[in-house]
């Protein structure tokens, strides 16, 4: 494998600045991303599932007093765009015309395995199918290959929105914390340049370009590690017509919404006196009512 070292870090941006769809922070007032980053530079801990892992877009998680978690990056918060993903520089080292692979590894490269998976989601909490992502990162040493495409890698969610990659955790090089880059792009759209990051991580608390909304929940998986996050765009997910004319108007629900339940995408429930659409498949579990979990669940009345 051709590398060049990196003999300069990523520079940071020169001053906070708003992402996509975002207003002035006179606008917003205090944001949940602001109080983020304030609670890192205080060595306070972020947002965490109970597990100890970050918050996804798609949970609705309980911490142990019963208080419901605010998961991050949220898709449901109204239209200012606070909480879409937030973008990041490019950094130099990246190229275009990826090969379309989800898998980044090949035989006898060192490093410690690492599976990237999630959703992407539009701002309205409905997954995004054909999304274009392109991941490039540095490799166990710390290198970015630049003659070839050695961890460099595009692919596109499935019709359920999901994503899955196979790498391996980033070497370090001076300068920056551990970080894999990505550019998202629902088609048609504006494309997103951001970066993920490893919970945990020393150098977390002096890379001024790290961002604690981008952390991936990551645990240890066998020899390796498998890391989550969700993306969500400053777009509208289809939602489809909310009433079919071929449904009719005495079409019951499809119930009261119970744990355990296996659900499919369209089934409806009613939970708390008001009806639901099912957004994607899954298996209810208890925190996961409707009204505490937009990315499954669509209120209809």
């Amino acid at each position: 494998m051709t590398s060049d070292t990196p003999t300069t870090p990523d520079e940071p941006k020169p001053g906070p600045r708003p992402g996509p769809g975002q207003g002035s922070g006179a606008d917003r007032g205090i944001s949940r991303k602001t109080l983020l980053r304030a609670a890192v530079a205080a060595g306070a801990a972020v947002p965490l599932l109970a597990t100890g892992g970050v918050a996804l877009a798609r949970d609705a998680a309980r911490s142990s007093d019963g208080r419901t978690l605010t998961p991050t990056p949220y898709c449901d918060d109204g239209d200012d765009g606070d909480d879409l993903t937030p973008d990041q520089m490019e950094g130099p080292y990246f190229k275009p015309n990826s090969p379309l692979r989800t898998n980044l590894v090949t035989p006898g490269t060192p490093g410690t395995p690492l599976t990237v998976s999630g959703y992407v989601f539009g701002r309205n909490c409905v997954p995004l199918s054909g999304v274009l992502l392109d991941f490039w990162q540095a490799d166990n040493n710390g290198d970015y290959d630049m003659a070839g495409y050695t961890f460099r890698g595009h692919q596109f969610t499935d019709a359920t929105g999901a994503f899955a990659l196979k790498t391996i955790v980033p070497g370090l090089y001076p300068g920056r914390t551990r970080h894999i880059h990505v550019k998202v792009q629902a088609p048609g759209e504006p494309i997103l340049t951001t970066q993920l990051y490893f919970p945990g991580e020393p150098r977390n608390s002096t890379d001024m370009i790290f961002d604690p909304a981008l952390l991936m929940n990551v645990r240890g998986a066998g020899g390796g590690k498998e890391g989550t996050f969700d993306f969500v765009l400053n777009v509208d997910g289809d939602t489809g017509p909310t009433d079919p004319p071929t449904d009719p108007p005495t079409d019951p629900p499809g119930g009261t919404w119970t744990s355990g339940h296996a659900y499919t995408s369209g089934d409806r429930v009613t939970y708390g006196g008001r009806s639901y659409r099912c957004l994607q498949a899954h298996t209810s579990m208890a925190g996961w009512e409707p009204p505490n979990v937009p990315a499954l669940w669509q209120p209809e009345s």
